[in-house]
């Protein structure tokens, strides 16, 4: 199934509703199913990359025998759970299942340094009630549809959404990353960056701090 980013904030809604599968199912079948162990696994136990590997890879041993593609742990992760990167609190999932497993992380406020550093890394499910988290979800979708913008190899892209250029145009501008915004910009028609005052306020941007430092 494919989802506008609109259509999967609905849609994961809906999902949270449904009980999880059990996670006695000794393997995953193909990728919803992957999901749905992960989805279980890190609703319990928020989890670094290295912690959730070993535990997942022996789940998948008898789908990949029966030739069934589903994506790498790593590419699951990304497009359909969150990382704290320790910025800002620490999330509720996040501090709910450490301040229950660690005596020495209990009550402590969720911007708490040793509470920040434990919590890094760690992935979750994003809660479908929570707008923080349902916008994290959101611009990681627009930024994975802004890519195919930056690799287009045309001569112009003809069509295109406008909220996925700002969210990528900030992206690459907050990462100083200048060449993007001027190499997809040039890739527009004219009309597209004049209308928008966003794009066109960040190009011109782009274009002063790349003079500057050349």
């Amino acid at each position: 199934m494919v989802f506008l980013p609109e259509q999967l904030v609905e849609y994961e809604k809906a999902r949270s509703r449904i009980p999880q599968i059990k996670q006695a199912e000794l393997f995953v079948s193909d990728e919803r199913s992957a999901i749905d162990w992960l989805t279980g696994f890190l609703l319990r136990r928020p989890s670094t990359r290295s912690e959730v590997h070993p535990e997942y890879i022996p789940q998948i041993g008898a789908a990949k025998r029966k030739g069934e593609i589903i994506p790498e742990l790593d590419d699951l992760l990304e497009a359909n759970f969150l990382r704290y990167d320790g910025t800002g609190e620490v999330p509720s999932q996040i501090h709910s299942y450490l301040s229950t497993n660690h005596k020495d992380l209990r009550s402590l406020d969720k911007n708490n340094p040793a509470l920040v550093a434990k919590a890094r890394d760690r992935w979750y499910v994003p809660d479908p009630n929570k707008a923080q988290d349902l916008e994290k979800k959101r611009e990681k979708t627009l930024l994975k549809e802004f890519e195919t913008y930056k690799a287009f190899a045309g001569r112009k892209i003809k069509e295109s959404r406008l909220e996925v250029l700002r969210t990528g145009f900030r992206a690459a501008w907050a990462s100083k990353d200048y060449g993007t915004i001027i190499s997809v910009a040039n890739k527009l028609p004219e009309e597209t960056l004049q209308e928008d005052e966003k794009l066109l306020t960040l190009y011109d941007l782009a274009l002063t701090r790349t003079e500057v430092g050349a």
